[in-house]
């Protein structure tokens, strides 16, 4: 401890920064790799989405202050001997924490941007053919199921038909309508 209080007052304040929040960093990190991070305990307090997909309260984090702080203390640890300028080394230590902040929220904008939207909307399977999977009774008589294919997987839905006739199991059909928001109406192919 005898080291840091020896230490220039800038160059102290910089360490007394870097130090917990690499600390904070390093089990901020642990914890999203083990899926346990829950996502931010503190924003900025009011909702702002601008762009749709967080917007300026997702940059009002404790994560990102966390990555803001440490690009600002550890880059002002390694160039205070080179910058003589103190002025001029909390400038740069100032951009580089921006730049850090903006990395990583740039980062996590990216990897949200890879997953899936595996919602299944029963419109989606209108106009499709599909295959009579349970007997479909005539005109309504009563509902069958058909195997559809919506959005790269196979769904087996409830399906009637206003067709004379029976639709037999193997039978191609195509989705024609819906109707009472989940009961398909199907024709013969």
């Amino acid at each position: 401890m005898e080291y840091f209080n020896s230490l220039e007052p800038l160059l102290r304040t910089f360490w007394f920064i870097a130090l917990p929040v690499s600390l904070i960093f390093v089990i901020q990190t642990v914890l999203t790799f083990i899926g346990m991070d829950g996502g931010d305990s503190m924003d900025a307090g009011f909702d702002a989405d601008v762009d749709g997909a967080g917007g300026v309260s997702q940059l009002f984090s404790f994560r990102n202050l966390i990555n803001f702080l440490i690009g600002f203390s550890w880059s002002g640890v390694l160039f205070y001997d080179t910058i003589q300028n103190k002025t001029l080394l909390i400038g740069v230590a100032l951009i580089i924490g921006i730049i850090f902040l903006l990395f990583f929220f740039w980062a996590i904008k990216q990897v949200k941007g890879l997953a899936e939207d595996n919602t299944f909307l029963l419109e989606d399977a209108i106009g499709k053919t599909a295959e009579v999977y349970l007997p479909i009774a005539p005109r309504r008589m009563g509902n069958g199921k058909i195997l559809v294919s919506v959005g790269g997987s196979m769904k087996e839905l409830t399906a009637a038909t206003d067709e004379l006739i029976k639709l037999k199991t193997g039978m191609l059909v195509k989705v024609v309508a819906i109707e009472n928001e989940s009961l398909l109406i199907v024709k013969e192919i």
